[in-house]
């Protein structure tokens, strides 16, 4: 494949999610994940092949997400706007403010509650993650692009990229955090199946796990998670969970691979993790790949925990096609605005060896 047959699936409607604000340590902090992302990578791909999404992701979002979560999401922020959150206290997005963790709950029976301000925390597991309105229409379209680019592959192409926006790869079947509300990458990964790929893998590359996809597959053999982030032991998101002991549990076992690597971490060692990912999948006997994508990680982006280059982002590219698996690649973080459309353009020049 050369460079500029990559074809590059999106949807206007991913750029309808607006969160303005989100809450970390209890601060009010302007949103990172802007919908200019859409465009800063758009105008970075001007050789390439620009298709609009067109597959319903419904049925494979039905199979991956718990029906209640998805309820939620389209009637949120509906919800909230119809009730006094507006008028008096000036608050316009859906914010989750309590949680029904175990130890709230203590043993007790949970209800249903009453008032979608404290729904919000049945589904949304951070405070970061708000709900207003067009994101579901975004969050939708955003799976809608990643089983597109599937269908792409499934039909003979060997390499598609999908647009998706807002991310999803921290969604979880239950749950909604860390700027992600639907998962596209496991949609586009049960678009493959579907297809006759019996078994496929991802390889995350995003700076952080993506504990929703990992969480979706754990139990499966059939799919192989793997991924290089940045150690979550040192401090970072999602802190709990994306350690290397975690290997999945009964058919998955030995199905997920964490790769953490230190804070600091540059193109050497990450890409070693890479290329063990891909000989990984190959070994595992994948015959199509999804990519989720993350650009978070380079060294560029002044809130990166990691170091990774424009070009160690191509290397990454060159490392997954010489795996010789079709790839639906997945656009999930990086948010500096300046470098973003650089970045995704690198990688895909390296995977669609242009």
């Amino acid at each position: 494949m050369s460079q500029g047959n990559v074809p590059v699936v999106w949807s206007p409607l991913t750029r309808g999610h607006n969160p303005r604000n989100e809450v970390w340590v209890g601060k009010p902090m302007p949103s990172l994940e802007l919908a200019a992302r859409v465009d800063a990578i758009l105008g970075a791909l001007p050789g390439h092949h620009v298709v609009e999404a067109t597959a319903s992701p419904d049925a494979l979002l039905g199979r991956v997400h718990d029906a209640a979560l998805l309820r939620f999401l389209e009637t949120a922020a509906q919800r909230w706007q119809a009730g006094e959150y507006v008028e008096e206290i000036g608050q316009d997005r859906v914010v989750a403010y309590l949680f029904p963790t175990a130890a709230m709950a203590a043993g007790l029976p949970l209800s249903v509650p009453a008032r979608v301000h404290a729904e919000a925390g049945t589904f949304a597991y951070d405070t970061m993650t708000v709900v207003g309105p067009g994101t579901w229409e975004a969050a939708r379209a955003a799976a809608a692009c990643a089983v597109t680019a599937a269908d792409l592959v499934a039909a003979g192409a060997p390499l598609a990229y999908a647009l998706c926006r807002p991310p999803g790869h921290h969604a979880t079947p239950s749950g909604f955090g860390g700027s992600c509300y639907l998962n596209s990458a496991a949609a586009a990964v049960l678009a493959l199946q579907d297809a006759g790929h019996a078994r496929v893998a991802v390889v995350d590359v995003d700076a952080h796990q993506g504990n929703g996809t990992a969480a979706i597959f754990y139990t499966r053999g059939d799919v192989l998670y793997g991924s290089v982030h940045v150690d979550p032991a040192a401090g970072w998101f999602p802190h709990y969970v994306g350690h290397a002991a975690e290997t999945g549990t009964g058919e998955g076992v030995g199905a997920t691979r964490n790769l953490p690597v230190p804070v600091g971490t540059g193109d050497g060692p990450w890409l070693e993790a890479v290329a063990d990912l891909a000989r990984w999948a190959v070994a595992g006997g994948c015959s199509a790949l999804v990519v989720s994508l993350g650009v978070d990680a380079a060294v560029d982006d002044p809130e990166s925990p990691l170091r990774v280059t424009h070009d160690g982002y191509r290397q990454a590219g060159v490392l997954l096609r010489e795996s010789g698996l079709p790839a639906v690649v997945v656009q999930e973080g990086g948010y500096h605005l300046p470098t973003l459309g650089s970045l995704v353009a690198s990688y895909l020049d390296g995977h669609s060896g242009g």
